[in-house]
């Protein structure tokens, strides 16, 4: 006897409807989906997390529409890619890699933050710099100095002239307190470098090559222009290719430092495993 065709949809609705309630619903581990493709969701999390900082409510909007058409498209074109190429083998390679490469920087990161102190002793920082001193050239020029602008209507102007020449604590105390008053701008850096251009750029402007061979052969510099008078004392100079100044190199010799402990200490921990392992008899060879 055939079954009519009407109870055969019924029965197969239902039979569908049993099987989609017995099946389990996915643990989305507290997180909110927002949509879902071949099986695999986007979370709420997710697009908080890419969302930029600062954007409009508009703005917000056309990115969140854009972000959640973008991983669809990536969704269904992986799941077209992984019914295509079922010989992953050396995909499944690559990634195990990665894996294993994330899981021990991840694992040294953590031993050298447990075990490796990042104080280093300001006397060895001297040292690795005076012992590695190929590695600290000046790459900009740099100089030490004193600046001052002032206006070209600014009262006592030949007394500035005398005190911007000189370096001692009377002629620098002068200055300051002169600056307050009068000065459109003030600089004391006679104990630390700068680079020039920035130098440069408080004055008006200056040829490279000219302005450069000015500030090594003299050792005072005034300009003016329709509105200011610009004084400059240089105590230091330091051209492309020399010793970079303690000052300047100290961190990044602190770094280096501290990279080299961390890589003998990361081949002391190796080196004990295998130690380890090969007493314990546990590496065998074919």
């Amino acid at each position: 006897m055939r079954v009519p065709m009407r109870m055969t949809v019924v029965g197969l609705g239902l039979l569908l409807g049993l099987c989609v309630a017995c099946s389990p619903a996915p643990d989305h581990r507290g997180r909110t989906p927002l949509a879902e493709v071949e099986g695999r969701f986007l979370y709420r999390e997710d697009l908080q997390a890419a969302l930029p900082v600062g954007l409009s409510k508009a703005d917000s909007t056309r990115f969140a529409d854009d972000y959640v058409k973008r991983w669809a498209e990536e969704t269904l074109l992986y799941a077209k890619a992984e019914e295509n190429i079922p010989d992953n083998a050396a995909i499944e390679q690559q990634v195990e890699s990665y894996r294993r490469t994330l899981i021990l920087h991840a694992y040294r990161q953590a031993l050298i933050h447990q075990k490796l102190a990042d104080d280093i002793a300001e006397p060895e920082i001297e040292d690795y710099y005076r012992s590695h001193a190929e590695l600290f050239k000046v790459e900009q020029p740099l100089i030490q100095g004193l600046f001052i602008k002032v206006p070209l209507q600014a009262p006592r102007l030949a007394e500035v002239r005398r005190w911007y020449r000189s370096d001692s604590h009377e002629a620098v105390e002068h200055l300051e307190k002169y600056s307050l008053r009068n000065a459109v701008k003030y600089e004391y850096f006679y104990d630390k470098w700068r680079p020039v251009s920035e130098v440069f750029g408080w004055m008006p402007r200056q040829e490279g090559a000219d302005a450069e061979k000015k500030l090594r052969a003299l050792p005072h510099i005034e300009l003016q222009d329709t509105a200011y008078h610009y004084f400059l004392h240089v105590t230091g100079y330091r051209a492309v290719g020399e010793e970079e100044p303690y000052e300047v190199a100290r961190a990044h010799a602190r770094q280096l430092l501290l990279n080299e402990r961390r890589g003998a200490f990361l081949r002391q921990v190796s080196d004990d495993l295998y130690r380890e392992a090969v007493d314990k008899h546990e590496i065998k060879y074919y």
